[in-house]
């Protein structure tokens, strides 16, 4: 794990990883405000990653608490540089708490991290 904390807001359509705003695992927290870690991966070029986010229980927009946020990549590169996170969105009160971010490469587990969101002090 390179990094993790707050990052700045990340263009999903880029290649680039976001920049570090500030390392912290008690993140104060926003609409927008971009949080997870980074991991930097060598030599596993074609290999599958495998993330999983537990978050908060918030609901969907039909009443439902949202199951984990799950999905993979494949590493494209023996150099493969990895951000997992989530960026706040409203209403950002039900998305205080704890989030737990896990990487998996050959069903072992890589990384994992925990970071909690309180409200921003105004």
């Amino acid at each position: 794990m390179y990094s993790y904390g707050e990052y700045a807001p990340w263009n999903r359509e880029s290649k680039d990883i976001p920049k570090l705003l500030n390392i912290a695992e008690v993140i104060e927290a926003e609409t927008g405000t971009e949080f997870g870690y980074v991991l930097r991966i060598k030599k596993a070029k074609g290999k599958r990653i495998d993330f999983r986010i537990d978050h908060p229980a918030f609901k969907d927009e039909s009443g439902k608490v949202m199951p984990p946020f799950t999905g993979h990549v494949t590493i494209n590169s023996n150099n493969y540089e990895f951000f997992l996170g989530d960026c706040i969105w409203e209403p950002p009160h039900d998305k205080m708490g704890v989030w737990t971010m896990t990487t998996k490469i050959d069903d072992k587990i890589v990384a994992q991290k925990s970071l909690r969101l309180v409200p921003q002090q105004k």
